[in-house]
């Protein structure tokens, strides 16, 4: 009994004399974890996270395949449905508690500590095939710096016999104003428009069309001959080296990719390596640099021949598709795509906010800019497709394409015929760098504030924690950058950000408005200076407790059903391959169930307790010194025990 009291006494004694210690340890913790230099510079870098390639490669593509202007009325609904609901959710539980999302989600109900680890396996696979496409793009940067644009010639090494490249073309088309028989590009010469139609039976009638004599008819050439655009060799097998690659033939890393890759993640690191400090110096670049050169895109693309019948494609409305699902879900997919919502990077950028700050008109703010990035970026791209598609002969249609295909076959085939491309070669790949960096930098930097509130000791060593976590991804990327790369890169993107991410999403709401309380949200976000009007209130509590619920389970089941089998071009995957990535899909999902059993186990398999918050949750100078003093407390007892 004795014992016992001395061991009481030497705990009670540690406690008194230690508690100063205690609260002073936390406060240093919690100046040290870094703050925004002003509010300014968290618009920015969430501006520039949301506002990233998505919006130039896709957003475009999905306008065009779900009736042109009509499809902006399902993206705005969704947008005020699931998009800035959830965006707003996570800039919320960063903000109050000063935590990344992995302490963060934990503290806020303990059933779903899962949740944060969730968020942290879906960006760090985002993280590694992102930087992938990025090395790419600095790949095309470098190649525009070079005398002759190689992707606009047949003469290369990797060219096909079936290339065809449209300076070449235009030159045939110049002779034929000398020579009664028009000529075309085919076959890597000059060939005679008679020639080429008597093969096929047919007579020679222009540079686009044969003469079927016995039904009367004109058949276009390009229906006849197979021709490859030199930007699409270029693309495929230059720079991917893709070949005769499988899955059974994945090749070896090509060491051009290799090298743009590093360049990539040391550019990253560089610009992290003192944390949000000095990424709130780079994100005024990086966020604000894409509008100068879209701005000047557009203006450039309006000017030019064939623009308007673009942007008319772009604009004119098909209402029908209204009346299609398919239509609605994409556009419910394109807000998770392009928002980056549900992998924890809104959480650890919100988390190094002042705590009055106002996090509710920057998730407005920023959703608004997200929507309009996205319109703006399509009249940009449109203008330019029209004016490809006018000088290829062929119907805007034909040559509107998504994602890769856009950034790196159809944009710099059109930048070919322009005057100065190298000018504009140089200022679109360096404005699709800028758009991929800001990104990355949400995804890098939501990975290192985790690892660092997990093992806070590591706060000391931020720029060791970043350089691990660049080296460890570039480490990771390097079987994306083989000949047959493409192909895991195609499987991480179809499975890692796609249908798992709805659930993430989902489960951020229904922890604040079903588990938290909606009630006690407002209150905590009134305590820091957000008092929100009736309407504003009713507003939230529709879209948190019932709209965005429902919308997320209607899109997943959506995109469950819509997925179908992977597949790259017309190569589609094998079985063995597709099932790996469900497999990589489910990894994103795992966490959750493993620590809900943990919890369970911890609770002595007790449900009570688990949907409450911890001591620990709390405004986020609370929420620091706590957590100081669980630690410090733990330690204390512990090293009573070993005296005792």
């Amino acid at each position: 009994m004795s014992r016992l009291l001395d061991l009481r006494t030497v705990v009670g004694e540690s406690k008194n004399t230690k508690q100063v210690g205690q609260q002073q340890a936390a406060e240093e913790e919690n100046h040290d974890r870094g703050n925004w230099s002003s509010p300014f510079e968290f618009i920015l870098a969430c501006v520039g996270y949301a506002v990233g390639l998505g919006n130039v490669w896709r957003f475009p593509y999905l306008v065009f395949r779900n009736g042109g202007g009509a499809f902006l009325v399902p993206y705005l609904l969704m947008v005020f449905i699931i998009g800035l609901p959830i965006f707003f959710a996570e800039l919320f539980v960063g903000q109050y508690s000063g935590l990344g999302p992995i302490k963060a989600y934990h503290h806020l109900a303990p059933f779903f500590q899962g949740l944060g680890f969730c968020t942290l396996v879906v960006i760090t696979f985002v993280t590694i095939y992102y930087m992938v496409v990025i090395s790419w793009i600095i790949f095309y940067l470098f190649a525009s710096f070079f005398p002759k644009l190689l992707w606009g010639y047949c003469d290369n090494s990797f060219n096909s016999n079936n290339c065809y490249s449209s300076i070449e073309d235009s030159k045939c088309k110049t002779d034929n104003k000398h020579d009664d028989d028009d000529k075309i590009f085919y076959m890597k010469t000059c060939m005679s428009v008679k020639e080429i139609c008597k093969d096929y039976g047919l007579q020679g009638l222009n540079a686009s069309y044969c003469f079927n004599a016995e039904e009367n008819i004109q058949v276009p050439i390009r229906d006849k001959i197979k021709r490859v655009l030199a930007s699409e060799e270029y693309y495929y097998q230059n720079v991917l080296g893709l070949g005769d690659s499988t899955w059974t033939n994945w090749g070896y890393p090509r060491w051009q990719l290799v090298l743009c890759l590093l360049l990539g993640w040391i550019i990253a690191f560089f610009c992290l390596i003192k944390g949000v400090k000095s990424a709130g110096k780079v994100v005024y670049f990086t966020a604000l640099f894409p509008y100068v050169i879209l701005t000047a895109l557009l203006i450039r693309g309006a000017t030019l021949e064939g623009a308007w019948d673009g942007i008319q494609f772009y604009i004119t409305p098909n209402w029908e598709t209204l009346l299609s699902p398919s239509v609605w879900g994409d556009a419910a997919s394109q807000i998770f795509y392009s928002f980056g919502l549900a992998c924890g990077s809104l959480v650890a950028f919100a988390s190094y906010n002042q705590y009055k700050n106002n996090c509710h008109t920057d998730a407005v703010f920023v959703s608004l800019t997200n929507v309009f990035t996205c319109i703006f970026a399509g009249f940009s791209v449109f203008a330019v497709l029209g004016f490809m598609a006018h000088n290829i002969d062929v119907p805007v249609s034909e040559v509107v394409q998504s994602g890769p295909g856009l950034a790196f076959i159809a944009y710099p085939e059109a930048v070919l015929n322009m005057p100065w491309p190298h000018v504009w070669s140089i200022l679109f790949f360096l404005m699709m760098f800028t758009l991929g960096m800001g990104s990355q930098f949400g995804g890098i930097e939501a990975i290192c504030t985790s690892l660092i509130d997990q093992w806070p000791h590591l706060r000391q060593h931020h720029w060791r924690v970043t350089a691990g976590v660049c080296l460890c991804c570039f480490l990771a990327g390097l079987p994306m950058v083989c000949n047959g790369g493409v192909y895991m890169f195609t499987l991480m993107e179809w499975h890692t950000a796609s249908w798992a991410i709805l659930l993430l999403g989902l489960s951020e709401v229904v922890i604040l408005s079903w588990v938290y309380g909606f009630e006690r949200t407002f209150d905590n976000l009134r305590d820091m200076g957000m008092g929100l009007n009736k309407i504003v209130r009713g507003y939230w509590t529709a879209v948190w407790v019932v709209l965005t619920p429902i919308a997320s389970v209607g899109v997943f089941i959506f995109t469950m059903t819509d997925l179908g089998q992977t597949q790259f071009g017309d190569y589609i995957f094998p079985a063995w391959a597709d099932a790996l990535g469900w497999m990589m899909g489910a990894c994103t999902l795992i966490p959750f169930p493993i620590f809900t059993i943990y919890q369970l186990h911890k609770n002595g398999w007790s449900w009570k307790g688990l949907f409450t918050t911890t001591p620990e949750w709390g405004p986020q100078e609370v929420t620091l010194t706590n957590e100081a003093n669980a630690d410090q407390l733990t330690g204390i007892e512990n090293n009573a025990f070993e005296k005792v």
